[in-house]
């Protein structure tokens, strides 16, 4: 009796996931972002933001690290 409830209560929580999946999925495009937000929209192509973001990288890799003072 317990495994039948068990299954029962695991299928309506897989459905109840399953609706609230759908109907996240079914609204689309988010909806663009005010311009006073404070938050700036990425620029350029997604290839322009790949090199930007390589770019970056890069220069981050090429600083040098920081060594201590003190040897221990």
């Amino acid at each position: 009796m317990r495994a039948i409830f068990t299954i029962v209560g695991l299928v309506l929580v897989l459905a109840i996931v399953g609706v609230l999946a759908k109907k996240q999925l079914g609204t689309g495009v988010a909806p663009p972002v005010a311009g006073g937000a404070g938050i700036s929209a990425p620029a350029g192509t997604p290839q322009q933001q790949v090199q930007q973001f390589q770019k970056a990288a890069e220069a981050a890799m090429q600083q040098a690290r920081p060594m201590p003072d003190d040897p221990k």
